[in-house]
């Protein structure tokens, strides 16, 4: 998951090795871009930071001299230790190939890691938005929306690896493990246990019965780029850019959607997020995505299985964000976690055949779960 953000001036530039540990890394990146310098009209001088990551990548900016274009192009630091760029590299050919604005691949040693790319913009769309001015958040998300139907019609089986049982329950898992067990430190009584492992079993026979496609799978705000000549979806440089796609799969056609109105760093008040969810389910319909259950004509069904893979998700980025903080001393994301919680109460609070997840979850969290309950179907309105 990345943490694209445009750091300050102050601190925008790279002395090598002084500001780094690895100063063989560091070294070794000087070189490549020396080398390249010349053939695309590289400032090494002007490397800086682009944005930090939850992985081990790093990105960084590079000015490119007035003879070869101006501007500015990206550079990935992928050490191959902890990173494999080749998933990168192909899933952004098939997303560029359903006209999906993407980085380009420019220069690529696969070897140590490095990567030469076209630079998106230094804005995410996370950066603008507003939840209090969802008017001004509208035009950005039918954009987002288009974008992602274009991804998912492209889809073809046998590409991208599946999201399959065994994949969703090792994510269930890291809620039990990291946000359960190691952030709050608890051992939960076989009672417990069961009514866990009966909620995971629920949400992956409801996620496993859904169409299958093309899974971004952190398609959010955060990954979405504003363009640097100006938003305008008419033309398909003033689209929104996708980035953080490495880990894309085959799988339930409700996850992006899902993914993207509830954010992992910015909530919308539930009218808001009906609203855009309608308009991906019209425009997914008309692309023939939805047919299954009925939903290419019942909004109803196709919603609820929209709040179910929303569940797995909310589970497993608390874990996620655990974890980060925890093992990879990253505590920034563990503060985002109460909206996720947030989140899991919302929608189990919406089945009744997810009260015992309900009451779980209000136990850990030290909240008193309220008398009444839903019939098991959400209003819409």
């Amino acid at each position: 998951m990345s943490t694209a953000t445009e750091p300050s001036a102050a601190h925008s530039r790279v002395h090598a090795p002084l500001d780094w540990a690895e100063a063989e890394r560091v070294a070794a990146l000087q070189r490549w871009l020396q080398a390249l310098a010349p053939v695309h009209g590289l400032l090494p001088e002007t490397l800086r930071l682009a944005s930090a990551d939850a992985s081990f990548r790093r990105y960084f900016r590079i000015d490119v001299d007035a003879a070869h274009g101006g501007g500015s192009l990206i550079v990935m630091d992928a050490p191959p230790a902890h990173e494999d760029c080749r998933p990168f590299v192909r899933v952004a050919g098939l997303m560029r190939a359903a006209g999906v604005r993407v980085p380009e691949v420019i220069e690529w040693d696969e070897a140590a890691g490095f990567m030469l790319l076209t630079d998106l913009g230094t804005q995410t769309l996370l950066q603008v938005l507003d939840a209090g001015q969802p008017q001004a958040a509208l035009p950005y998300f039918k954009d987002a929306v288009a974008a992602l139907v274009d991804w998912q019609r492209a889809s073809r089986p046998g590409v991208l690896p599946p999201y399959d049982e065994a994949l969703l329950r090792r994510e269930l898992a890291l809620f039990a493990d990291w946000y359960l067990a190691r952030h709050k430190g608890l051992t939960l009584t076989e009672a417990q246990q069961r009514t866990l492992q009966a909620a995971f079993d629920l949400i992956v026979q409801r996620v496993l019965a859904q169409p299958t496609v093309w899974v971004h799978r952190d398609y959010m705000p955060r990954n979405l780029m504003l363009p640097a000549g100006g938003f305008d979806p008419a033309r398909p440089e003033g689209r929104l850019g996708v980035l953080d796609f490495q880990d894309a799969v085959h799988g339930p056609v409700t996850y992006d959607i899902a993914s993207l109105m509830r954010d992992a760093f910015l909530s919308w008040d539930e009218e808001v997020v009906l609203d855009v969810t309608i308009r991906y389910w019209e425009a997914a319909r008309k692309a023939g995505l939805l047919d299954a259950e009925g939903w290419a004509q019942d909004f109803g069904a196709f919603y609820r299985a929209v709040e179910w893979m929303g569940l797995q998700r909310h589970l497993k980025v608390a874990g996620i964000f655990a974890r980060l903080t925890l093992r990879d001393g990253k505590p920034q994301y563990l503060a985002d976690a109460p909206r996720f919680i947030g989140y899991i109460r919302h929608t189990a609070a919406r089945y009744r055949e997810l009260k015992p997840l309900l009451q779980l979850i209000d136990a850990v969290e030290g909240i008193e779960t309220p008398v009444a309950w839903s019939i098991g179907r959400p209003t819409l309105g």
